[in-house]
């Protein structure tokens, strides 16, 4: 089946079958969050980004295999809700970005700075670090060698333009992280939200002078 990205809390995932990598999108409550497992195709081993909420869903999508690992985008409450309890069931190393780290209630194991690499088997994901939404928020890049990139972009770019921010000085740091370190990479970009449906950077990049304009 075509994978759309489109979820909705209670239904099923969808899968993203890339060459390298299978990436499961799953939706949960009670701020529709989006969760995603990568899994490399070479060894099996997996990872999860976000451990918003909802830990019988993550972990019955996790499966028995386990995850190596659990990035958590942002400090926001929203997105670890249920870190502790996936955590607790799979031993996973947990990674966060470095100035969000002390936000989250869970031991961060391993803090994230602007390009460091995370591995899930044989692939690598690099970290972005975007200053505006939260202080320490991070996307994480996997440039497919087999065709385009895909960013997991947190709470800091949806499809409409960037995440929340709180005042003009905030706004103008996320905006310029995202031209600087997100839409630097090409049009064909997948990008996959902390909310709601998927993108692509060809379908925002136009907008950027509007949100500029707007200021939000």
């Amino acid at each position: 089946m075509t994978y759309s990205g489109a979820v909705r809390v209670g239904g099923p995932a969808d899968v993203h079958e890339l060459r390298d990598l299978m990436i499961s999108k799953v939706a949960v409550g009670p701020m529709d969050n989006n969760a995603y497992v990568l899994r490399c195709r070479a060894t099996d081993e997996q990872l999860l980004i976000d451990a918003a909420n909802d830990a019988g869903t993550l972990l019955t999508l996790i499966g028995a295999d386990g995850i190596a690992s659990v990035v958590t985008t942002h400090q926001h409450g929203d997105h670890w809700q249920a870190l502790a309890e996936v955590v607790e069931a799979t031993g996973a190393r947990t990674y966060a970005g470095r100035d969000d780290a002390e936000g989250i209630p869970v031991p961060t194991d391993v803090p994230v700075a602007d390009g460091d690499t995370i591995r899930v088997g044989h692939v690598e994901l690099t970290a972005r670090h975007l200053v505006g939404h939260t202080p320490g928020s991070i996307a994480l890049v996997y440039d497919d060698p087999h065709g385009h990139p895909h960013v997991f972009t947190g709470d800091c770019l949806f499809p409409g333009g960037p995440g929340r921010t709180t005042n003009p000085v905030d706004f103008t740091s996320l905006m310029d992280g995202l031209e600087e370190k997100i839409f630097g990479l090409p049009d064909e970009t997948w990008v996959y939200p902390g909310h709601g449906n998927d993108s692509s950077l060809g379908a925002e990049r136009p907008h950027i002078p509007e949100w500029r304009a707007r200021g939000w």
